[in-house]
């Protein structure tokens, strides 16, 4: 697994290198984001009994964050590597499918996982969080920060350029993560969009991710838990087929 690790520390290092753009920047948007709703919304919304709109907030912040930050980290290595050629080196070095795929993984996992961190480092001092099922908060965190990491090389596997990248984004990734509860209850929707919202993975990803804080959650944890499992599985066992029948990459 030497080859696995010196990949692993090369995109580790991608990322780090511009940290400015890669962790204090979505940590700096996340707090735009609780500044302006909080101020608009705090005191006027209740979603869990005994839980403040700011409370309910942070949780949903981090793990918008966090995903979207495992997303961006290996669809844009990806691409990136396509664009200026050398994602040869990457295919002609001693590497199996299965190691790309778990160096890209974890690297995207950590700098969603950094990210994440960050943005509940600077929110905490707002609210008193709570963290009652750390178990969960766990489970929740790496599976859901897997399956993004994994659409991540999909749409890197997919995307030719960088308008193709950002359609990809702009029309799936950030569609999904603002629809899924981020900024509300699904609860507070009209009967047709409380339907659609079951059909959003990304749900039962922050759903069940702030009953680790809470222990309250609009689905039953172990029922999000399946579905955000399920996913992963999928997703994952999907990827790695396009890795090793190198679709787009070695033709």
């Amino acid at each position: 697994m030497s080859g696995f690790y010196s990949f692993f520390y090369k995109e580790l290092l991608r990322f780090w290198k511009v940290a400015f753009q890669t962790v204090l920047a979505p940590v700096i948007s996340a707090m735009l984001y609780l500044m302006i709703f909080s101020h608009v919304l705090k005191g006027r919304v209740q979603v869990f009994p005994g839980v403040s709109y700011t409370d309910f907030l942070i949780p949903g912040l981090v793990m918008m964050s966090a995903l979207q930050n495992a997303f961006a980290n290996s669809s844009s290595s990806l691409v990136q590597s396509k664009i200026t050629g050398n994602i040869i080196f990457v295919l002609l070095a001693p590497l199996s499918y299965f190691e790309l795929f778990a160096a890209y993984m974890a690297a995207a996992m950590v700098r969603g996982l950094v990210v994440g961190l960050g943005v509940l480092a600077v929110t905490i001092w707002f609210v008193e969080l709570r963290i009652l099922h750390p178990f969960w908060l766990i489970a929740y965190t790496f599976l859901s920060m897997g399956v993004f990491a994994a659409l991540g090389i999909i749409a890197g596997i997919w995307a030719d350029k960088f308008d193709q990248m950002a359609a990809f984004q702009n029309f799936i990734i950030v569609p999904l993560t603002f629809l899924s509860g981020v900024f509300y209850s699904i609860h507070s929707l009209p009967h047709f969009w409380l339907v659609a919202s079951h059909f959003n993975p990304v749900f039962y990803m922050t759903d069940g991710f702030r009953y680790g804080f809470f222990g309250q959650s609009d689905v039953v944890p172990m029922t999000s838990f399946l579905v955000v499992a399920g996913c992963f599985v999928a997703i994952s066992a999907f990827t790695l087929m396009l890795l090793k029948r190198g679709y787009k990459l070695r033709y």
